[in-house]
């Protein structure tokens, strides 16, 4: 089961808002739109993926990570938590 659950909603929201820009990053350079302004919103979808990522880790912290530490089995979420984290990091 997901850990985020109580936010699929919002998540979905935001992915469809994040779905509608990058068509529109589509849109900007089929109209050969300057290289700034697309930029721009590449640095706005970035932006948008990033929060839906910290959205996703702390409710996995929340649920997933603490229901296996409450069950004596936290090691090893911890440890693909950590994992989680620095795939994050390094992209």
């Amino acid at each position: 089961m997901s850990g985020y659950g109580s936010d699929r909603d919002e998540l979905r929201h935001r992915l469809r808002r994040i779905e509608g820009q990058v068509r529109g990053i589509l849109r900007m350079v089929e109209e050969d739109r300057y290289c700034i302004d697309v930029l721009t919103q590449v640095s706005a979808v970035r932006a948008a993926l990033e929060n839906v990522a910290l959205l996703l880790l702390s409710d996995h912290v929340d649920s997933c990570v603490a229901d296996a530490i409450r069950s004596g089995e936290g090691e090893q979420k911890v440890r693909e938590l950590t994992a989680a984290i620095e795939r994050f990091v390094k992209s």
